[in-house]
């Protein structure tokens, strides 16, 4: 499955997220462990994307 995560703060924001649904994840273990697998995954697969992005340009005139 591919989505297209548009975000005004780009990948910081993105990030960010993955951040939220591992920490999240962790508070589920004991009460939701299915629930904890799937955000974890779901971390997983958008940090994947980020990864997977071309490094930003350096603008060398200034």
């Amino acid at each position: 499955m591919a989505a297209l995560l548009r975000l005004p703060g780009g990948t910081d924001d993105a990030a960010e997220i993955v951040e939220a649904l591992l920490t999240a994840a962790d508070t589920r273990d004991a009460h939701a462990p299915a629930q904890a697998t799937r955000w974890r995954a779901l971390a997983e697969a958008i940090g994947d994307g980020l990864d997977a992005l071309p490094p930003p340009r350096q603008d060398t005139n200034t």
